[in-house]
């Protein structure tokens, strides 16, 4: 078997794209971050494969839309024993090991991963493979509605004895622990490094609730922050509607300047948290001796988050502030840093870790491999990415065209992000764009979605 390399496969959970130093945010504190970014690949333009946790984790994990492998929403998951990354690389003889979240909840809790170190669980809700039904449907259960309000969320925010700081600690210190093991075994004097690891260290951080232990780090950030607050909710029924409060929700209304302010402190915090975690991880990999530089280091997040913006928190919404999210790929002696444009999608990381690696890429995939966009050429790349909410919402971005689409029951939207960034205008009456919403709407035809579409549909056809 020829040489592979190591992979350490970094993530958090609901990081907002731009809340880093590397994408020029002049407040948060990223240096471990920031530091992969200098010497790797950034991905300005990464999508979610839907823009919720559940969905877009086993949809990353599979190189599949939710189109494709069927997870739309939460309480589902891939099939038992399903074509994962983490299998695929442990066909090869990876030791595939995972430390923290993975956000499985169904029989199959490893999915590939041939160790698993953490305090993520089954959740609430295991869902059992009985006539496509969850466990909780079984039980007459409806979760809709048993959530607090955003407002709420944002009324409790600050500082306290956070659950998802517990649970990232013992995921960093297995993860230490392990990599002792793994490379130096002082014990039993039988160190690994000759068989290939893929690692992920997977953090709760910085998704809500927005509660830090961390005083300093709040302070630091408490008057720093610049929350959105003169930030009006989008005129859209969907677009506009925060869950569990229709409206969004409005500063003065239903939750102070004050309070939205204490809350984009306490996710700053928790992202400045993360990435020490982080740093800790590559500080006991070089520990062990270990050369980062001969490492394939990849660093993302499930989504993004909205924070206030359009008067929304969370996610579930095809804003940038939702759907886009951080993407590093650092593998220095192959690859100069550079800032990649190009539109991609997490589903891309599996052809592309098989293509780094040395591996046969599965067939039936939503995967493209990114290895020609790192070394510079976008020359054959469709700059097309895909993003799905539930079974019947869709998102297609083309170059900085971004459409959506929501069912009959509700009007399209289409951003130019070149002329609005902040996503502001729906351009979709908008007869300059007349010409490529009839391509748009072929397109979401042949993935599955509106009156016409493809009955015989089977993957994106990448």
């Amino acid at each position: 078997m020829p040489n592979r390399p190591n992979i350490l496969f970094l993530m958090t959970d609901e990081h907002r794209a731009d809340v880093t130093g590397y994408e020029g945010n002049p407040v948060v504190r990223t240096p471990v971050l920031d530091g992969l970014a200098q010497t790797g690949i950034v991905f300005r333009n990464a999508y979610a494969p839907s823009p919720i946790c559940i969905p877009g984790r086993q949809c990353m994990m599979s190189g599949q839309l939710p189109r494709t492998c069927g997870v739309y929403r939460y309480g589902q998951d891939l099939p038992p024993f399903s074509m994962t990354f983490a299998k695929r690389f442990a066909q090869y003889a990876y030791a595939t090991v995972a430390c923290g979240k993975l956000h499985h909840v169904g029989a199959d809790q490893l999915q590939g991963w041939t160790r698993r170190i953490g305090m993520d669980d089954m959740l609430d809700v295991v869902p059992i493979a009985i006539e496509g039904k969850v466990l909780s449907e079984f039980q007459g259960i409806d979760w809709r509605g048993k959530k607090w309000s955003e407002a709420k969320e944002i009324q409790r925010a600050g500082i306290g004895a956070a659950p998802h700081a517990i649970k990232d600690a013992y995921a960093v210190e297995g993860a230490l622990h392990y990599i002792e093991e793994y490379f130096n075994n002082p014990f039993y004097d039988r160190e690994s490094g000759n068989r290939p690891l893929l690692l992920k260290v997977s953090l709760v951080q910085p998704h809500y609730p927005y509660i830090t232990p961390d005083a300093e780090k709040f302070g630091y950030y408490l008057n720093r922050v610049q929350p959105y607050i003169e930030t009006e909710t989008f005129p859209h029924p969907w677009l506009g509607k925060a869950p569990n409060m229709p409206g969004g929700v409005k500063p003065g209304r239903d939750v102070t300047e004050r309070e939205i302010r204490r809350a984009t402190a306490a996710y700053y915090a928790m992202v400045e948290t993360a990435d020490e975690m982080f740093g800790r991880v590559l500080d006991r990999l070089r520990y062990v001796g270990q050369n980062l530089d001969d490492w394939i280091i990849i660093y993302t997040s499930d989504h993004g988050e909205m924070l206030g913006q359009h008067g929304i928190w969370e996610k579930q919404k095809f804003f940038e502030g939702s759907a886009r999210v951080p993407l590093l790929i650092r593998w220095p002696t192959r690859f100069d840093p550079r800032t990649v444009t190009e539109n991609v999608n997490h589903c891309d990381l599996f052809a592309t870790l098989c293509d780094l690696a040395g591996l046969p890429t599965p067939d039936g995939l939503d995967s493209r491999s990114l290895t020609a966009l790192m070394a510079g050429d976008a020359q054959d790349w469709r700059n097309e990415t895909v993003s799905h909410f539930g079974q019947d919402f869709l998102m297609i971005k083309w170059d900085a065209l971004k459409y959506q689409y929501y069912g009959a029951e509700m009007p399209e939207a289409l951003f130019d992000l070149d002329r609005d960034p902040d996503e502001t205008r729906n351009l979709i009456d908008d007869p300059q764009y007349t010409a490529i919403l009839v391509d748009f709407r072929r397109r979401r035809a042949e993935l599955g979605y509106g009156p016409d579409a493809d009955p015989d549909y089977v993957n994106a056809g990448y």
